[in-house]
């Protein structure tokens, strides 16, 4: 069997066999390429898509049918989005205005489990499956061949950065769906789920790294902890900011693999697993408000500035 495949940028490339060695690839000057580097390529793009898209629909809770004109859901009035100590006549509703035709996403939903326990299935039936392990062998010594010695390890300090804009952006002035200390409770709450299904994962299946440094390989913690910010950013800020905080976690997991640190299907597990923790923290979220009795705060970051060419920053948090 031939496969063929072509890019507008390769003017010829030609791979025989369905997992062959990859052959020539003639553009200017002669370069081996390996074609299981393109298909891993393809598949987590393809995994990272959808995810991002599901998400969108099954984070916010799109409730296709069920919805009134102002995007509550059947049955919900908004006195049920107003704060507890106040009635409608002198308090108004939350503003989910940017949220149009969806209702928070703080209530669980079944169809919220179906990307992030599909990811987990496909992940985990890669540590067992002999096809799947022979598929990520292959790919991480064509991975090797590529890289040789130059490793580039960003993704350790990376991993932090959709967490990090979760909590932070809201402060500088982009409108977030909750209050700092909410967003704050949300991102504390994901990281103990995160890390308990993690650490479970790795200390029970043992699965030895790509470069055998240590059996802890399944799943991915770095790339748990990117999806979850990159989830936690999407149902806070939506739009470009979450797209954005999705292409880093889709970074991070390539990292993870150039640096031969985990195999293909520890990143699509961890992908699952940071998602998952995400909307864990966002179902307790209702729970916590209650047993802290939070209301709405407001925060505000104010420069400073005075004649002696004094500069700094205000910040005025309003519980």
């Amino acid at each position: 069997m031939k496969v063929y495949y072509f890019c507008a940028c390769i003017p010829v490339l030609r791979i025989r066999g369905a997992w062959g060695k990859g052959r020539l690839c003639h553009c200017g000057t002669e370069r081996i390429f390996h074609h299981r580097v393109w298909l891993a390529a393809v598949l987590l793009f393809f995994c990272i898509t959808t995810t991002a898209g599901m998400t969108t629909a099954t984070g916010m809770t799109t409730v296709s049918g069920n919805t009134s004109s102002n995007g509550l859901a059947s049955g919900d009035s908004l006195q049920d989005y107003m704060p507890k100590d106040c009635t409608p006549k002198d308090c108004t509703p939350r503003d989910f205005s940017h949220m149009s035709d969806s209702v928070p996403a703080d209530r669980f939903r079944i169809r919220q489990l179906i990307l992030p326990t599909t990811l987990i299935a496909v992940g985990t039936f890669g540590v067992y499956n002999g096809w799947f392990g022979s598929v990520r062998t292959d790919l991480r010594d064509d991975i090797g061949h590529m890289r040789g010695n130059c490793y580039f390890h960003a993704d350790d300090y990376l991993q932090y950065l959709p967490v990090a804009a979760n909590v932070t952006m809201g402060m500088l002035g982009v409108k977030s769906r909750h209050s700092l200390k909410e967003r704050l409770a949300v991102t504390a709450t994901a990281y103990i789920a995160m890390g308990i299904i993690v650490n479970v994962g790795k200390y029970t299946v043992k699965e030895r790294r790509p470069d055998s440094s240590a059996r802890n390989s399944f799943p991915s913690g770095h790339t748990a902890t990117a999806f979850m910010g990159a989830e936690l950013v999407r149902e806070e800020y939506g739009g470009i900011c979450g797209w954005s905080a999705y292409a880093v976690a889709t970074g991070i997991a390539a990292l993870r693999l150039y640096n031969e640190r985990h195999w293909l299907n520890d990143v699509i597990t961890g992908a699952g697993v940071g998602i998952l923790s995400a909307r864990i923290g966002y179902w307790l979220l209702p729970a916590e408000r209650n047993l802290f009795g939070w209301h709405d705060s407001n925060v505000a970051i104010l420069p400073i500035v005075n004649t002696s060419g004094y500069y700094g920053l205000a910040m005025n948090i309003e519980f």
